[in-house]
């Protein structure tokens, strides 16, 4: 049995094309994997808090120095790191606001993205913890960022995730990325070929 993790980041409901696509993806996924555990997590309407200085003090500290302050300041990431950790797979849904992901996803990576959990600093270095782990990461985006578009220089979005999830140890990374979606029959075309790489992908992942 696989455990997923899915997280939709979008603060939009039907209109939204990233939960469209990967509820699509997770549906299929569990049609042909009846077997197989999700877990679902709505940040986009249920946000997660940002950072604060008692999160920062806590998260930078000796657990055993702890206040109840400090150890109820980590107890929100401690849960997302938890249920972050069980999954062996991950499916994100992601609009691109901006040239990058939304504020909701940045606090959510910001939360579980943590010395000593996810990463750890040692004499080699910074080293990633998340070791073994799959990601799909489907995005929604308004015009074209794909790679022979002249806005290609402006997709700060999967760089950045790739780049982040990779400092943890997830280096297996899959996009399906839905550009052009405010773009009339290019949106048509775009989301039939997103479509298409989720049922490629179920047969490969």
């Amino acid at each position: 049995m696989v455990n997923i993790l899915h997280i939709d980041s979008s603060p939009r409901g039907e209109r939204s094309h990233s939960r469209e696509l990967s509820k699509e993806f997770v549906s299929s996924w569990k049609a042909a994997h009846p077997e197989d555990a999700i877990a679902y997590r709505d940040i986009g309407r249920h946000p997660v808090p940002h950072v604060n200085e008692a999160w920062i003090a806590a998260a930078f500290s000796p657990p055993e120095t702890h206040t109840p302050e400090l150890t109820e300041a980590l107890r929100i990431s401690d849960e997302l790191i938890d249920e972050f950790l069980a999954a062996d797979r991950y499916v994100f849904g992601v609009p691109m606001y901006n040239f990058n992901i939304p504020s909701t996803f940045k606090a959510y990576i910001d939360q579980i993205v943590r010395a000593n959990r996810t990463f750890a600093v040692d004499a080699q270095g910074l080293r990633g913890l998340v070791e073994g782990k799959k990601a799909i990461i489907i995005t929604a985006r308004g015009s074209d960022f794909s790679p022979t578009s002249p806005f290609v220089a402006y997709d700060f979005q999967e760089p950045y995730l790739r780049a982040i999830f990779g400092f943890i140890g997830i280096t297996d990374i899959q996009f399906i990325n839905a550009n052009s979606l405010n773009e009339g029959d290019a949106r048509t075309q775009s989301l039939s070929e997103a479509r298409a790489a989720i049922k490629n992908l179920i047969t490969q992942w």
